[in-house]
């Protein structure tokens, strides 16, 4: 086991190798002048000038990306081109916003998908399987921003229970934090629970039809007992998967939902360099997102062994 950590690990650096290689060409493999393009229809020839110095565009390329490795190495993921802050600076700012919107529709998802999976595969063919089946149609067909201005309009214009937008730091409370996060959350969420509440019932039909659930209900065991902690158990590796490979959904759908939100994270602070052509701050932006789905697809596959024992390395 540890052998295989240790095998994984390693194969992170030849893959954020490349992500990082993708990433620094984004700014030269981009149509026109980046320098014209940041400095805009009044810009002169020495602010052009000056531009390309800073993004260092007058070097050859294997030397401006070996410089920018060797500086990522050190923690420096370079200086915005507009406010003149380090990036890292700009995304330490702005983490805490979008890592509680990401944790708690996280939370929020597999608490309401997997029973949802397990109910509807229970009870197969029903009214509530059809219903939950139609809810997961609908959560992949409407897109977030939708789904979250429907919320704004009705449970914060409309019922005035819920703020319509911003973020309240942890720090001033647990339920204005909470407060803040509950209609981002389940608009972000909605097709997250909608995957993995498919996935789920896919996976619990095949289950349920093992032998060893048969064993399980003639020894008498009650039926929660059997779905979760026999059935469920064993359908987990593929739930798994999907929930990790499903971060990808919340880092992509974190940067409209804190638009439509005005949550001030790290989405908003995407879509703000995007419209800036702040190319540094892309830069840091996208590897760190690519670093983090990196981090959890390792999570997931070492939990594979805490779900299935069969399962070793």
């Amino acid at each position: 086991m540890l052998a295989y950590i240790v095998r994984r690990v390693l194969a992170t650096i030849p893959v954020m190798g490349v992500v990082a290689l993708v990433v620094f060409s984004l700014l030269y493999f981009a149509p026109g002048d980046p320098a014209a393009v940041i400095g805009g229809d009044l810009a002169t020839a020495q602010d052009l000038e000056r531009i390309r110095t800073a993004l260092g565009l007058d070097r050859p390329f294997h030397e401006r990306f070996g410089a920018w490795i060797l500086a990522l190495l050190q923690g420096d993921l370079g200086t915005s081109i507009f406010t003149n802050l380090p990036v890292t600076t700009l995304i330490l700012q702005r983490v805490e916003p979008t890592l509680s919107l990401m944790v708690v529709t996280l939370l929020l998802s597999v608490s309401v998908a997997v029973p949802l999976g397990v109910v509807a595969a229970w009870l197969s063919g029903t009214v509530v399987d059809r219903a939950v089946m139609a809810f997961a149609v609908v959560g992949f067909s409407v897109p977030v921003f939708v789904i979250g201005y429907v919320l704004a309009y009705v449970f914060a214009l409309g019922l005035e229970w819920l703020p319509v937008q911003g973020y309240t730091p942890l720090s001033e409370g647990f339920w204005p934090w909470l407060r803040n996060l509950i209609l981002p959350s389940i608009a972000l969420g909605s097709i997250y629970i909608a995957l993995i509440a498919r996935i789920t019932r896919a996976t619990m039909l095949e289950v349920l039809g093992q032998d060893y659930v048969r064993t399980a209900r003639a020894k008498g065991l009650g039926q929660a007992a059997v779905l979760f902690l026999h059935a469920l158990k064993n359908a987990a590796v593929p739930i798994v998967t999907v929930i990790g490979l499903g971060v990808a959904l919340l880092i992509g759908g974190a940067v409209v939902t804190e638009t439509v939100f005005a949550i001030p994270g790290i989405g908003r602070l995407t879509v703000d360099a995007i419209l800036w052509r702040d190319y540094p701050v892309i830069q840091g932006i996208v590897l760190m997102f690519a670093f983090v789905y990196v981090l959890v697809n390792l999570a997931v596959d070492l939990a594979y062994t805490l779900f299935d024992p069969r399962i070793r390395y």
